[in-house]
């Protein structure tokens, strides 16, 4: 009987025997062959990896996502052609967001100085 980690194999056939339990007293029976073989006291062997060990696309794409904060971003915009429908201002600022499903589209939500607010859908 030879073993790879924790698991054990028949010397005579290669297949895989059952569980070990650890115990000498234990007979393993091999169901391809039918060759018993006695059980060994194993060592547990704890194996410990980190991320790096596997590298991947995809990890080292999400290692390159900066962390940004949404008041240092600038958003909002200016559309010289809009018309605020209570004061009449014209140049109305708006933001453009993604709110309904990614096959659809976008909310454009404008802001008036007056406090007015509105949005349309594309």
């Amino acid at each position: 009987m030879s073993a790879i980690g924790s698991l054990v194999f028949c010397t005579d056939c290669g297949n895989l025997l059952p569980a070990s339990k650890g115990n000498v007293k234990n007979l393993l029976l091999c169901d391809c062959c039918g060759a018993e073989h006695r059980d060994q006291a194993w060592k547990a062997v704890t194996t410990k990896t980190k991320p790096s060990d596997f590298p991947s696309a995809l990890r080292q794409k999400l290692s390159i996502v900066q962390t940004v904060k949404r008041h240092e971003v600038q958003t909002e915009r200016v559309d010289p052609n809009m018309d605020c429908h209570k004061c009449g201002r014209r140049g109305i600022r708006y933001s453009e967001v993604q709110q309904r499903s990614a096959d659809e589209g976008s909310t454009i939500i404008y802001n008036c100085e007056c406090g007015e607010k509105w949005s349309t859908n594309n």
